[in-house]
């Protein structure tokens, strides 16, 4: 049965970013967004898709300059684009990727999301490709594998804030059950890649500064796909699937699309059981949605706003965009409209699913563990798990394959943080004692200063070491990890 009911926007942003976000997003006028006309029509990166069960490519990470929006822009590429090549697999497949690393510093490819080996030449985020060298990464994807919208980006350890904000960053789609459903397959699809930019007058980077640095850079520049706010088309009756990736570095978005809601149908690990009505879609660093929207409202415009707030920075950034803002915008505090839905022509109104494809509910926990987020001074600003900073020698959870474990994590900073957990994902149990309203797959949860968010986590598969971190990456770069080890059972 569809769920009809809407969350309320305090009880959303509680799944998500906690009461801070709450606060925040309450300070923001859905009106004061500046009036903008719409860009040209979106764009999509070029698609790389699976054949034969196969899916193999060159791949090269270089800087290069290109448009963003209208402007000259030297970032950091991959083949050339920003974002980077979709890639489109499908559950069994084998992926060999032949990288190339043509940056002037060391790199290495992550699989955000994807459920395959941390180690050799599939997830290993411990692996250094230094400047000028290759590397061909081969996995596969298991045969049950989700559908869902998955992404890639650098993870050298020190360097992933930079190159992320550089412009690293595109999307790894796993075709499969979701997309088979009539209702969905029906849809109109479009993938939003958002991500923050600063440049300064001559198309580069500019130097983030100590702040930025400490407390997580933001910019300036909303991109949706490389645009400012791009078109999207729909006829009146007709159905669009949105599939969003929030790419930033640090930046969270709080979305409203004008008097229309979303359908919630699926999240960082694919479909939930029914659509999930809400008015507003709060994506950290590194979460990703999926939606629908029904063009059933009278022809017009209609705006994609993003509220503006920051909790990454907590009272560092003085509650908005403070501290680690960059490029300056004198819209910084106000809601900016970063796509533009237009109607164009009719069809026969398209339904919305009623049923997609059921949770699977874990098993009681055989562990209970707890970690706590906080941060510390040495050096500058260093980002705590448990009251450590990382260490590539030093292993700081092991686990057991096969096993079910309950992690509490306790944030008693000033800031908030994206936890993000690799190879295997989870379902948020509860969010300061209270149970989720709906039961979903995610490996990126937002825990909100003085918040305690209860993960329920399944190791199958895959033994070896990985990591769990901070999203918000300056954290994660300035310490916020730690080494998970999977022993096998």
């Amino acid at each position: 049965m569809t769920v009809k009911k809407t969350i309320r926007r305090r009880e959303f942003l509680g799944l998500s970013l906690g009461a801070t976000g709450a606060v925040l997003l309450s300070q923001c006028s859905r009106g004061s967004s500046p009036s903008s006309a719409p860009g040209s029509p979106i764009t999509q990166s070029p698609v790389y898709s699976s054949e034969d069960g196969l899916l193999s490519f060159d791949f090269v990470a270089e800087a290069q300059q290109v448009k963003l929006g209208d402007r000259n822009a030297n970032l950091l590429t991959y083949n050339g684009q920003v974002p980077g090549p979709r890639l489109e697999a499908k559950p069994g497949d084998t992926v060999q990727i032949r990288f190339t690393n043509r940056l002037s510093q060391p790199t290495n490819l992550h699989y955000h999301g994807l459920h395959i080996p941390p180690t050799g030449t599939g997830d290993n985020v411990f692996l250094e490709i230094p400047p000028g060298e290759s590397h061909t990464y081969e996995f596969q994807i298991p045969s049950d594998h989700p559908a869902g919208t998955f992404w890639y980006h650098p993870h050298y350890h020190g360097l992933v804030a930079e190159q992320l904000f550089g412009g690293l960053a595109g999307l790894f789609v796993v075709r499969g059950e979701l997309d088979e459903i009539p209702e969905i397959q029906a849809a109109q699809e479009e993938f939003l890649v958002l991500k923050d930019f600063a440049l300064d007058r001559s198309g580069n980077i500019p130097d983030p500064g100590h702040m930025a640095q400490m407390t997580g850079r933001i910019g300036d520049l909303l991109t949706v796909n490389g645009q400012f706010n791009p078109s999207l088309e729909i006829p009146q009756g007709g159905l669009l699937r949105l599939r969003l990736l929030n790419a930033s570095t640090s930046r969270f978005f709080a979305l409203s699309l004008e008097d229309h809601p979303f359908y919630l149908i699926a999240t960082d690990g694919g479909a939930i059981a029914a659509p999930v009505e809400m008015n507003e879609l709060v994506l950290a660093p590194g979460e990703r949605v999926e939606v629908l929207v029904q063009g059933n409202r009278e022809p017009g415009q209609y705006r994609l706003v993003n509220q503006p707030f920051n909790p990454a920075q907590g009272m560092m950034g003085r509650g908005r965009m403070g501290g680690g803002m960059m490029g300056g915008s004198q819209h910084q505090n106000t809601a900016e409209t970063i796509a533009t839905l237009t109607y164009n022509g009719t069809t026969e109104p398209l339904p919305l699913p009623n049923q997609l494809i059921a949770v699977e509910s874990l098993p009681e926990p055989q562990t209970t563990r707890q970690f706590t987020l906080n941060h510390g001074m040495g050096g500058g600003m260093v980002f705590l798990i448990n009251g450590q900073a990382f260490d590539h020698n030093r292993i700081d959870t092991q686990v057991r394959l096969n096993t079910v474990e309950d992690w509490e994590i306790v944030n008693t900073g000033t800031m908030a943080h994206p936890f993000h957990v690799h190879t295997n994902k989870f379902q948020v149990i509860s969010h300061n004692g209270q149970p989720s309203p709906y039961a979903a797959w995610k490996d990126v949860i937002s825990v909100s200063p003085g918040e305690s968010v209860r993960l329920r986590m399944a190791f199958r598969d895959y033994v070896g070491k990985t990591v769990y971190h901070c999203h918000v990456l300056d954290h994660e770069d300035r310490g916020m990890m730690g080494i998970l080890d999977i022993q096998p059972a």
